[in-house]
């Protein structure tokens, strides 16, 4: 013991600090996803594995044997998801953050706006505000707009008679990129069953990129936000505009307090 002891260096405790910490940030991220519970399932067949070596169970043992050689590639496939989103997390940087400006400002109070009015009227809307993940992808399936952010024409392309009001409308910066966008559906079991696929297509975009969601039930005119592979709902405008701000600039803007019952609507209707 003495001798290990010796040989222990100030090296070796740094490179077990930061595996201890590299650990704990993936549980971190795949706590309450369904990888932690295959993790767990991996778990208890290595203590199978375990079991029927040292009890020499051969057929048993040989076919886990098998198993491991190929869960390499089997990792890839079940947690592509976490895969893709642990990426993305560990490129964001605080010096990738980008200042929020006024224009930008301004294009939140429209998302509000627009979220507000859809939930009072009970029309069912997606809206997908990217940060630093790239949405490309499912911006050249949508119908390209390029149009400027406003709460007029959100509600005009989440109208039911609209050909695009099935898809989600995805702002990039101060502008609508594309509407109509199909995107990746959660296979998450924790959502409640009353959620449709609005819903969960509002989570699922959360899970791979770092996009914020804003997505309202036509069912009962909730307002829900996705973020980070979590969905908050039951929104009034306040919290609404307070978690967008948050999101998007390091100061907070001004909180506006609207006293009433209903969720309060801006603007003409």
């Amino acid at each position: 013991m003495g001798y290990i002891l010796r040989q222990f260096s100030f090296y070796d405790a740094l490179d077990i600090v930061l595996v201890a910490i590299v650990l704990y940030r993936l549980l971190l991220i795949i706590k309450g996803t369904k990888a932690a519970q295959m993790l767990i399932g991996l778990a208890l067949l290595l203590v199978v594995s375990i079991v029927a070596r040292y009890l020499n169970l051969l057929t048993l043992d040989w076919l886990l044997q098998s198993f491991w050689s190929y869960i390499v590639i089997a990792l890839i496939v079940i947690f592509q998801p976490e895969i893709r989103r642990t990426l993305a997390k560990i490129g964001e940087t605080s010096l990738l953050q980008k200042f929020t400006t006024a224009e930008e400002l301004k294009s939140i109070e429209e998302i509000v706006r627009a979220a507000v009015s859809l939930a009072n009227r009970k029309i069912g809307g997606l809206i997908v505000i990217e940060r630093e993940t790239e949405l490309k992808d499912f911006i050249e399936i949508g119908v390209p707009l390029d149009a400027k952010v406003s709460r007029e024409i959100l509600l005009s392309i989440f109208h039911p008679t609209s050909p695009i009001h099935d898809g989600a409308a995805i702002i990039r910066g101060n502008r609508i990129a594309a509407a109509g966008c199909f995107l990746p559906i959660t296979l998450t079991t924790g959502l409640r069953k009353a959620l449709g696929t609005r819903h969960r297509a509002a989570l699922g975009i959360t899970e791979e990129t770092d996009a914020v969601s804003i997505v309202v039930s036509e069912e009962t005119g909730s307002i829900s936000v996705g973020m980070n592979g979590t969905l908050t709902e039951h929104l009034d405008m306040t919290t609404l505009r307070q978690l967008l701000t948050e999101a998007f600039t390091s100061k907070k803007a001004e909180e506006q307090r609207t006293p009433g019952g209903q969720i309060p609507e801006s603007g003409p209707k």
